[in-house]
Order: C-alpha cells, then sequence, then structure tokens
C-alpha cells in the first residue's frame, strides 16, 4: 500500500462515523498492509485525529439542522443518565502471578511475566495508597482435577506452585479468589466479591493476557463491568499473543444492557 493509499484510508475513516474502537482495529489493518511499523502507526493516528478535527470544523461552518423528536429524546435520555452515574470505581486484578508461572524451568512459566513485576508492583502500591481494592486471582487445582491431564500439573492446591510470587504478595487488605479455569468468574466468588465492593471498572493485570486475561475480560464486558489492561502490566506467551488480544479487547465494549443495570444497581446501593 502506498502513501497515498494509505492517506486515502485514513480519510474515509475520518469521513465514515464508525465507533472509536472499531476505527482502531480498521487502522492497525491499514498501518500492517502498508508493510510499517510502530512509529508509521502512531503517526498514522495523529493524522486521523487531525483528519477528523477538520471534518468536525467544516461541519460547524455548515447551517445547523434540528434534530427530529426521537433523536433528540434519545439525546436527552444519555446525557440525564450520564449526569446520575457515580464516579467510576475500579478494582485492581491481579491474574495468576503465581510460582508455577514465574519460577524458571517449570512446564508451564510465563517468562515475560518476570519482566512486569516491577511495573505491576508499582501499580499495587498506587491502588494500596488511593484505596483502590486489590483482588488476587489465583489458579488452582486438586491433584486429581482433570484439567491437568491437558495443562500438566501446576497451581496444585498445597503446593508452593500455587503460590502468589513473593515480591508481589498479597497484603492483609487485599482479597484472594480462586478459580479453576481460564475466566475468573468461572467456579469462582469473584462476582460476589465485586458486588460487595461496588466496582463498575476492572483493571486487569498479569498472565497469559490471550488465555486467563482474555477469559476474564470477555466474563467481565458480558456483565456490564468497563475494562482496562495496563500494557506495561500484562505478560503473554509472546508479543504477538499479546498484541493480538489487546486488540480485541480495544474492539470490545461493555455489554450494554448489563452496564446500565450494573450503574443503576451501583446507584440504588449508593
Amino acid at each position: 500500500m502506498s502513501n497515498d493509499d494509505l492517506e486515502g484510508r485514513l480519510l474515509e475513516l475520518a469521513l465514515a462515523g464508525r465507533p472509536d474502537q472499531l476505527v482502531d482495529l480498521a487502522l492497525v489493518d491499514a498501518v500492517s498492509e502498508a508493510g510499517a511499523g510502530p512509529e508509521v502507526a502512531a503517526h498514522a493516528r495523529r493524522a486521523l485525529n487531525g483528519l477528523e478535527a477538520l471534518v468536525a470544523t467544516i461541519a460547524l461552518g455548515e447551517p445547523a439542522i434540528a434534530p427530529g423528536p426521537d433523536v433528540r429524546k434519545r439525546l436527552m435520555a444519555t446525557l440525564k443518565a450520564r449526569a446520575a452515574r457515580p464516579a467510576s470505581r475500579r478494582a485492581l486484578l491481579v491474574i495468576d502471578m503465581l510460582n508455577d508461572h514465574l519460577t524458571p524451568g517449570r512446564p508451564l512459566e510465563v517468562p515475560r511475566a518476570r519482566d512486569i513485576v516491577p511495573a505491576l508492583g508499582a501499580r499495587l502500591d498506587a491502588a494500596r495508597r488511593d484505596g483502590v481494592p486489590v483482588i488476587y486471582i489465583c489458579d488452582r487445582h486438586e491433584p486429581d482435577d482433570a484439567d491437568l491431564e491437558s495443562w500438566r500439573a501446576h497451581n496444585v492446591h498445597g503446593t508452593d506452585g500455587a503460590e502468589v510470587w513473593p515480591p508481589l504478595a498479597p497484603k492483609p487488605s487485599d482479597r484472594v479468589v480462586h478459580k479453576p479455569t481460564y475466566s475468573a468468574f468461572s467456579r469462582s466468588e469473584l462476582a460476589d466479591v465485586l458486588k460487595e465492593l461496588k466496582v463498575d471498572t476492572l483493571v486487569l493485570t498479569g498472565c497469559l493476557t490471550e488465555l486467563g486475561v482474555l477469559a476474564t475480560a470477555t466474563d467481565a464486558l458480558q456483565r456490564g463491568f468497563a475494562v482496562e489492561v495496563p500494557p506495561d502490566a500484562q505478560a503473554g506467551s509472546g508479543p504477538a499473543a499479546e498484541q493480538m488480544a489487546l486488540t480485541l479487547l480495544r474492539v470490545m465494549a461493555p455489554y450494554g444492557a448489563a452496564r446500565r443495570e450494573l450503574l443503576e444497581s451501583l446507584a440504588v446501593a449508593a
């Protein structure tokens, strides 16, 4: 793809009026087709922002068109709902940062997980200082768990492999939730803990990005939670797997109906 073709694609995106997450995905594809690297991707995003601002400026110069009654009704309802929302309440989730995943040489070692320990430790310190709930999500299996037939023995209850990596050990004020599979919501008490803590936004950290983090994020979005995955605090099996998972999550938004129900329930509780 030539530079002219890329510029044409950017203009097309600026005029399309598509949701931001789909624009971001299309932008990734356009830059990839151009055979460009991260520098060009960053430049393309800035160029697209400039084109969107230019389109908005041109639109403001046109005569205003009064919205119909149905459009006006929807707009006013949206504004009223946003004004009534309480401030977002976050929880920091630390997923599977366990000895069996961070110890060199173990069958399910995630070498990249050791690299994020300093950044994750800093986030934990900030969360505790600011009163943000911290929840450790810990994969745990009984010795006869059939899941071990596929994945080999790991995170077995009662062994040191199932314990949190010592530099990231939980504090007494933190919560610990055990799970037996990919999603932290599956066969666990996480939903009850989040309801008790009255949170609506989950900051997901840990490993593996393309397995436990992605599965937990998908479940959370369907339940109406907003999801954030800080790039410096997640670890996958490799850069490509991480990028795939993070790109998918940028496209997905919380399920609207579930999001509304969650926020309404929090407003009533408040």
